[in-house]
């Protein structure tokens, strides 16, 4: 309640005005802060909401084949790093779900390796070496949306590392064993991983980091 006050003088009497107009002001300014406490309340339980219904999308479907493209590209690591400083790639995944948390993979595609310059000092650059890759894998996820991936293939070379003046058809191009463990994060369609992937074998490994965003969708 406000308080006031009277006086009379000269048979007139006063109010306190002010204290009534505080008051008012008070009032006004409680009801603005439980309306935006009711909006921020609103908005945060929408929020929820909308995450609730996302993650639930995101669970695996059991007995389900999923299809995703992918665009790649990363860093050389061991012998190709000193031949080469970068890589892009475009791979094709197909996903079947055993469980709402666990999928195997089969993955192929083909990734670059690009030639850097080879030291002569004539500004030419080494040839790019070329791989398809073929990969089984598994996919488990430990939350909702993150999971833990790990993929076993062979790795095609259809060109490798070479000075300029040196045909591909006197090159040597091998097949290596893949091993590749990662990890990613998962919506209804979209897919971002972080690997690193090592190629074995012929006395001669290299491998990569790489990341790899991709578009899928149920079959």
């Amino acid at each position: 309640m406000s308080k006031r006050w009277f006086c009379c003088i000269d048979g007139k009497v006063f109010v306190n005005v002010e204290v009534i107009q505080l008051n008012n002001c008070l009032q006004k300014h409680n009801y603005k802060m439980k309306r935006s406490t009711k909006l921020i309340a609103a908005a945060c339980t929408a929020v929820a909401i909308f995450l609730g219904s996302n993650v639930k999308a995101q669970i695996i479907t059991p007995n389900k084949l999923r299809f995703g493209v992918g665009v790649e590209g990363g860093v050389p690591t061991g012998a190709a790093h000193d031949l080469s400083n970068a890589y892009l790639g475009g791979t094709a995944r197909l996903q079947y779900g055993l469980s709402n948390h666990l999928a195997v993979t089969l993955t192929s595609g083909y990734y670059n390796f690009f030639g850097k310059d080879d030291g002569t000092g004539t500004g030419t650059k080494y040839q790019s070496l070329g791989m398809v890759p073929i990969k089984a894998g598994l996919k488990a996820f430990f939350t909702s949306n993150l999971y833990f991936g790990a993929e076993v293939g062979a790795g095609i070379e259809t060109k490798t590392f070479l000075p300029q003046t040196v045909s591909q058809t006197v090159a040597e191009k091998d097949t290596k064993l893949i091993l590749s463990p990662g990890v990613g994060y998962a919506t209804k369609h979209w897919d971002v991983g972080v690997r690193y992937e090592n190629f074995s074998g012929q006395s001669n490994n290299y491998g990569l980091v790489g990341l790899r965003l991709a578009y899928g969708f149920g079959l």
